[in-house]
């Protein structure tokens, strides 16, 4: 029988590092310019620096659940917050782009473990009835931490340094780590997980060098025969790794969930979302600083309408998406978005914050609260209760390989050159994967004929966009 104090200090534990990983998802955001200014590097450099982490999250996070559960939930999460302190220290130390990004990586190791590690001991800890609720706090927190993450960041660099937001990342590390020495020993899985290592390696390997020549096309050349190489390896490893999902008896990726509409629909409305949202913030926090000469705090704050957005209406709009059916929220909350980022332009009068970035941010808000809890929705209420846990895992997955494509294409719309027609033409892409979201939600999603009765776990892997 585990105590009330025992299920506390699961909680502590579980909400502090999780925070920290999805602080640490945004907070680097608007530190790039200034990370860029000390140690050099451009823009590619800043591309590493935020997909080295993507690019762990979304290779380990599938099989960070059942590593979790062959090893045990509490050394598998000690391990997770090694990586990510160690990746913080190598981060905030670092003399050159390189170290940098090699800091992010092993931060993003780290974080693929740290979600689902604690979010799996919540769920071992907790009687069934008491699950919701728990769960519950844990996503409010995390929530909160990615979406203040930009403006953090901005104060971080502004009037600290930008080590400082790896720094204050490894501090509740350490902290984590000793606390995981009071935990009561959860018990193993009834059923003896297994790793699909084949999978996680051709999932690794294609998303790693697909990555790479998108963003080394910028500094290389698209004739480079390593640019070369590297894309039709990741294409070749991609395409081997869906095969091997079709063939192999224990998938990190069940094909067969696909099948069903919704869950496929929702998946795809998922991509062009995330892409389109992780594109046009870290293009709008580049432009502010790089090219329209504000503070990194004044980028910050023009974040705030979307986290103060999602607090206020975000449980209403689930509500209100149950009863009149999650179909039209996805078709017009995309919608709104694109047109959101459209506003936001440089004209021949300048570019004001006011007048040109805050109603496109607003509206660019608006949509996104509209869109993202009745998206999580049918996602998991398309499958059954049995498969809510890797449901929530795929869409989790889907959204942080979208985010770190978007992220490695910004040197190839931009040409690797940040003005104000390269950045208008990042925000026209932007909104257009949000329009084809809209169209996949019109045309992919069906309405349920009756809710869906909520499993206790369909929360464990809450998407956060980057605001």
């Amino acid at each position: 029988m585990i105590t009330a104090a025992q299920t506390t200090r699961v909680m502590t534990v579980a909400i502090l590092v999780s925070t920290v990983v999805f602080l640490d998802g945004t907070v680097v955001n608007l530190a790039l310019p200034a990370t860029a200014r000390e140690l050099g590097g451009g823009m590619c450099s800043q591309q590493w620096v935020v997909d080295g982490y993507l690019l762990a999250v979304a290779a380990m996070v599938l099989p960070g659940g059942a590593i979790s559960d062959l090893f045990g939930r509490i050394p598998v999460l000690r391990f997770g917050l090694a990586a990510f302190g160690a990746g913080s220290v190598l981060a905030a130390t670092a003399g050159t782009p390189a170290t940098l990004i090699a800091g992010r990586l092993v931060q993003g190791l780290g974080g693929a473990f740290l979600v689902p590690g604690s979010l799996a001991l919540i769920n071992s800890s907790f009687d069934p009835p008491d699950r919701p609720a728990a769960i519950g706090s844990w996503t409010a927190w995390t929530s909160t931490a990615f979406a203040v993450g930009p403006l953090l960041g901005g104060l971080a660099v502004d009037f600290l340094s930008w080590r400082w937001i790896y720094v204050l990342s490894a501090i509740p590390m350490a902290i984590g780590f000793a606390l995981t020495f009071s935990l009561h020993r959860t018990p193993a899985p009834a059923d003896r997980a297994r790793v699909d290592v084949a999978g996680a390696a051709l999932s690794a390997v294609g998303l790693a060098a697909t990555v790479y020549a998108l963003i080394e096309q910028g500094r290389r050349g698209w004739g480079d025969p390593l640019v070369r190489a590297a894309l039709a390896v990741g294409i070749a490893a991609l395409l081997a790794f869906v095969a091997w999902q079709r063939r192999t008896p224990h998938p990190m990726l069940p094909l067969s969930l696909f099948a069903t509409r919704n869950f496929a629909g929702a998946n795809m409305v998922t991509a062009f979302v995330y892409g389109g949202i992780t594109m046009g913030s870290l293009a709008l926090g580049l432009y502010l600083q790089e090219v329209a000469g504000y503070s990194a705090t004044a980028a910050g704050l023009t974040t705030l309408p979307s986290p103060i957005m999602s607090f206020v209406f975000a449980r209403g709009v689930g509500g209100l998406a149950a009863r009149l059916g999650h179909r039209v929220f996805l078709i017009v909350g995309p919608a709104l978005a694109g047109a959101g980022l459209l506003l936001i332009r440089p004209t021949a009068h300048g570019f004001h914050l006011i007048s040109d970035v805050l109603p496109g941010r607003m509206l660019l808000a608006v949509g996104m609260v509209l869109a993202i809890t009745p998206l999580t929705a049918v996602s998991l209420s398309a499958v059954k209760s049995a498969h809510s846990g890797i449901a929530a895992a795929i869409q989790n997955a889907t959204g942080r390989t979208s985010a770190l494509i978007a992220v490695a294409c910004v040197g190839l719309i931009t040409a690797n050159r940040l003005t104000d027609a390269s950045f208008t033409r990042l925000l026209q892409v932007s909104a257009a994967l949000f329009f084809v979201g809209a169209v996949i939600g019109g045309l992919g999603i069906k309405n349920a004929v009756a809710p869906a009765q909520p499993a206790a776990d369909t929360m464990t892997l809450e998407l956060h966009p980057a605001r």
